[in-house]
């Protein structure tokens, strides 16, 4: 007893003395962070404009910074309310401080509830503001922005605030049980409280309440009475239940004779009345079905068919008094047509269909002849090659103690396709990565494995042929298959694996995203499609804007612009080929779709099709605006060239045009060589489900355009993969050498076209180009005022201050900083320092912009 005595006072209070400094010293280390964010934030959002232009200005003493903890609450404005989640950022504040206080043991909040609905509001709470501010100011930041960017271009305004009201909705039902039973309750319960009290408030009202007792029982004597009148039916309904005498005659309405019921019951058989010499059957017996035998030929006519349905109750008929005569009144036809569907038919009747190639009566198609024919291109089957790679597979995955059950082949004009079907046991995996070993015992360029196949039970292994054949685009053009199709826009790109020719509807892709390395088959590609376009379309149905930075690829298509192309008004060539051009076409191909879309609206129509086939039956006045809309396709040979001198200028409205265009008839060609991510955006592939790929040089490229790998292991020369959004075909492209291309260009250009190229909508830039040395106050820039403001709020004359604050690009950004310079508003170029201001405050800066508008 006395040694226990002696140990607990000299052992434990030392050490729960060790132990507490440390957490006390950290509870009050987040509790002060937690106070420093705070503070921060809020004095960042009192100044923010200032305070966001110096947040990369923390080593430079000769700025000051106007929130109360300095430049380190500049920054840490920028980084979590303007970079990040906005005004949800107070929630990390107050998150490190319950992480505070828990650490000092006061349990002041529940913390799993209190993290839980702090991650709701932090993911939720950014995005309701961005779209309440619609991206304006800081209070959603980036991450709001950008979400409520995404949703609102993909679901729309009314689907963004339809899922973030729903969404604030679940939280509260959820979080304050607010179940409809349980508000039932809580209103009956308050009702009971309120006439309690009124009865308490009412001592003689026991005579009025007796009077209400008296009408209540005479309404339930009246209920009474009226459910006593019944109807024949519910009567033999409830018969067997309470049997009744004499029931009251029905009346019957005038005109129909009174049928009686009979009690026996007569099941109607129906023969089947067939070419077989078979007896009558009833068709309530079941009928057998084998579904494994083959079909059975066909009857010659449509009454000889088989209608087959499911097994149906027996039918009952009643048998009807003999001489019954119904009077039978028809109906007169009433004409539901509008003034405007009666005309429309007139017209119809008078001039016949609208003919959108009567602007054009003699053009004349171009033949196949056109297209050089390179011979016999059937499949030569090798029987030693296929022998031999057969052995060469099977034997190297028994090394590997990959047992197979089965093997076929499929041959193909360039690739084998090798099915096997794996042993049981054995996984995907372990034959998925014997790829590079299977192509050096083959001895083959490049292998691709597909494991397992889509809808099969096997796994595909793909080699390269030693002997190739070439598909020309003579006889892909040339089959039936696609002489016969009906689709709006059909693409042929070439032959599958199997040797079946792969065609595709552009307006139903409805845009397709290329990409090779150089001389892998890109341009041919490019080319395969607009000739299989030319050989189908008419000059009023098509037009091709075409984007050719390389200036050598397209200018074979030069000779057909008063046929198939699209230009600006004030364009020389139709073939566009300067950056700036570029993007004035693509801004003018938006405003173009704009005005198609409000035709559309004011046609009640949802796409290019039901608009021209409405105008076609002439039910579309011409003077009202409608007019024929032929079908738009624009073509970028090389992507990449234009996003590295552009950059957003491009990128914006190619992005804006793949979203919204498909409707109304334009559609996006772009092919690149390289499918960088800072390229190939991922605006741009959310927007391109169609893809096709070829060689590429790294698999890296390859899971760029197609998400998946596989392009790097391509044989190049045409050998392209094509995803559709659901799976990647290999396809052997079709041929098309340049004289051809040259000849097809020179049949349609040597026929009768129209007066010029297909005339895009006029498009003013907003970037008007001064020099600065002559400043004209009527060509300043939209964005001139604003940015003089924030100049001369910061005195700092920064152009990359601008491109922040004003989210502009550097080319408008700079030429705002020279419109500026040209002013007196800032100083010149001063090499790596920001340009001097010469206006010390905003009231000066009105003063002189109120002299410039005058």
């Amino acid at each position: 007893m006395d040694k226990k005595t002696q140990k607990k006072p000299t052992e434990s209070p030392e050490k729960g003395r060790i132990l507490s400094k440390p957490r006390i010293f950290s509870g009050l280390t987040f509790i002060l962070l937690s106070a420093v964010l705070a503070f921060s934030f809020i004095s960042y959002l009192m100044n923010w404009k200032a305070d966001q232009s110096q947040a990369g200005t923390m080593l430079d003493k000769s700025i000051k910074s106007s929130n109360i903890f300095g430049k380190v609450g500049d920054w840490l404005g920028n980084i979590f309310i303007f970079e990040s989640i906005g005004i949800a950022s107070f929630i990390i504040a107050f998150l490190l401080l319950v992480v505070g206080t828990l650490i000092l043991k006061k349990k002041i909040f529940k913390p799993w509830k209190t993290i839980g609905h702090s991650l709701f509001f932090i993911c939720w709470l950014p995005i309701f503001m961005g779209a309440l501010t619609k991206g304006q100011g800081v209070l959603g930041g980036v991450y709001g922005y950008q979400i409520m960017d995404y949703l609102n271009s993909i679901i729309g305004a009314v689907g963004l605030w339809t899922v973030l009201v729903a969404s604030i909705l679940l939280y509260f039902i959820l979080e304050f049980n607010l179940r409809p039973s349980l508000i039932k309750a809580k209103l009956d319960k308050i009702n009971e409280n309120t006439i309690g009290k009124v009865k308490s408030m009412m001592p003689d009202s026991n005579d009025d309440f007796e009077a209400d007792e008296e009408l209540k029982d005479e309404a339930e004597e009246v209920e009474e009475e009226t459910a006593s009148r019944v109807t024949v039916s519910d009567i033999s309904n409830s018969s067997s239940q309470h049997p009744m005498k004499d029931p009251e005659p029905v009346s019957v309405p005038k005109g129909f004779p009174e049928v009686p019921v009979s009690s026996d019951i007569e099941t109607i058989t129906t023969p089947n009345h067939t070419s077989f010499d078979t007896e009558p059957k009833d068709i309530t017996q079941p009928v057998s079905l084998n579904l494994s035998a083959k079909p059975i030929v066909p009857v010659s006519s449509p009454e000889e068919a088989f209608d087959i349905r499911p097994s149906a109750p027996a039918v009952t008929a009643v048998p009807a008094q003999e001489n019954i005569k119904f009077n039978v009144e028809v109906a007169p036809v009433i004409d539901i047509l509008d003034d405007s569907d009666r005309k429309s038919q007139d017209l119809v009747e008078k001039h016949g269909l609208y003919d959108q190639k009567l602007d054009l009566p003699n053009f004349q198609m171009p033949p196949v002849d056109l297209l050089k024919d390179y011979g016999n291109e059937e499949i030569s089957i090798n029987k030693e090659e296929l022998e031999e790679n057969k052995n060469k597979i099977v034997g190297l995955l028994k090394n590997f103690n990959v047992g197979i059950a089965e093997i076929k082949a499929t041959i193909g004009p360039t690739v084998t396709l090798y099915e096997i079907v794996p042993e049981a046991g054995i996984r995907v995996a372990a034959i998925k990565k014997l790829q590079d070993d299977i192509a050096l015992n083959l001895s083959a360029l490049g292998i691709r494995i597909i494991a397992p196949m889509p809808g099969k039970g096997t796994i595909g292994i793909e080699v390269p042929r030693k002997n190739p054949t070439m598909v020309s685009m003579r006889s892909v053009i040339a089959s039936q298959k696609f002489q016969n199709t009906d689709m709006d826009l059909p693409v042929v790109f070439g032959k599958t694996i199997s040797n079946e020719i792969f065609m595709a509807d552009l307006s139903k892709m409805p845009h397709l995203l290329m990409a090779g390395a150089t001389g892998q088959g890109k341009s041919v590609g490019i080319n395969a499609i607009l000739t299989s376009l030319l050989y189908k379309k008419h000059p009023s149905e098509l037009k091709f804007v075409m984007v050719d930075p390389k200036k050598v690829e397209l200018s074979l298509y030069s000779k057909i612009e008063r046929h198939y192309l699209a230009k600006l008004p004030d364009a020389e060539e139709a073939i566009i080929t300067d950056t700036n051009k570029v993007i004035n076409t693509l801004n003018s191909l938006c405003i173009e779709m704009d005005t198609r879309y409000d035709l559309l609206k004011n046609a009640f129509c949802k796409n290019l099709k039901e608009y021209n086939k409405k105008f076609t039956e002439r039910k579309l006045n011409p003077e009202n605006g409608h007019r024929y809309l032929p079908y738009i396709v624009l073509v970028v040979d090389e992507f990449a060239d234009l996003i590295m001198t552009a950059g957003k200028e491009v990128e914006l409205p190619i992005a804006r045009l793949a979203q919204l265009a498909r409707a109304v008839g334009i559609h996006l060609i772009v092919a690149t060589q390289r499918p960088s991510v800072n390229v190939i955006t991922g605006m741009i592939k959310a927007n391109f489900p169609a893809r096709a790929a070829f060689r590429v040089i790294s698999s890296v490229d390859s899971r760029t355009i197609l998400d998946s790998p596989g392009a790097d292991q391509l044989i190049g020369k045409g050998d392209m993969l094509y995803f559709n959004g659901n799976e990647i075909l290999r396809l052997q492209c079709a041929f098309v050498d340049t004289p051809e291309v040259e000849r097809l260009a020179e049949f349609i250009g040597e026929q009768k076209g129209y007066a010029s190229a297909l005339l895009l909508p006029e498009y003013v830039s907003e970037d008007s180009t001064s020099s600065v040395g002559t400043f004209d106050p009527n060509e300043k820039d939209a964005l001139f005022e604003e940015a003089a403001r924030i100049i001369v709020s910061t005195q700092q004359g920064s152009t990359s201050m601008l491109q922040r604050q004003l989210k502009l690009g550097y080319n408008r950004a700079g030429r705002i900083m020279d419109q500026l310079e040209a002013s007196g508003i800032v100083g010149g170029f001063n090499g790596a320092k920001a340009r001097e201001v010469l206006i010390s405050d905003l009231h000066s800066l009105e003063q002189f912009l109120e002299d410039l508008r005058s």
